[in-house]
């Protein structure tokens, strides 16, 4: 079952991309998942996920992605890390961070990459406490420099939900 992000949050979507029901593609730890549809030629379709947990504020978001890569590790032949960055603040920091896979994806090796963000949200009323919303781009090497534009323009949009608030 499709899991829920510690944090509310609002985005939009570009166009060409699918939102589709996490479940419904094999992504069961995912809360929001976008299809590019147009990309999947090869056996593979780019995608964007969106995932999240709550994490002692003490614990980086540069933490958290390594333990990101660890997890890959897990399930590939092979994992690379590119230039890592750092932005935001002490309070919304983000971590940015390109990962090269050689992984098997429904019974053939692909290689993939992913450019994984890490977003910190300070919780205000629990200050020992940090939502990480992790947002992840997905594609075959071929197709990633297509929809990599897509992602930043999605990832700028991402903000804490106002709850209508004008």
């Amino acid at each position: 079952m499709a899991t829920t992000i510690p944090v509310p949050i609002e985005f939009s979507l570009p166009e060409g991309w699918l939102s589709v029901s996490p479940d419904e593609v094999g992504a069961p730890n995912a809360a929001f998942v976008a299809l590019r549809p147009d990309t999947g030629g090869d056996g593979f379709t780019s995608n964007i996920t969106i995932s999240g947990e709550v994490r002692e504020a003490s614990v980086g978001v540069e933490d958290v992605a390594a333990e990101a890569v660890e997890r890959l590790r897990g399930g590939a032949h092979e994992v690379k890390v590119g230039t890592t960055k750092s932005t935001g603040t002490e309070d919304s920091p983000v971590f940015m961070q390109p990962v090269r896979l050689d992984v098997d994806v429904a019974g053939r090796r692909r290689y993939l990459v992913q450019y994984q963000v890490f977003m910190g949200f300070s919780d205000v009323s629990k200050p020992s406490q940090r939502a990480v919303v992790q947002i992840v781009l997905s594609s075959t090497p071929e197709a990633f420099e297509s929809v990599f534009a897509d992602f930043e323009t999605f990832v700028g949009t991402i903000q804490p939900d106002q709850g209508g608030a004008a």
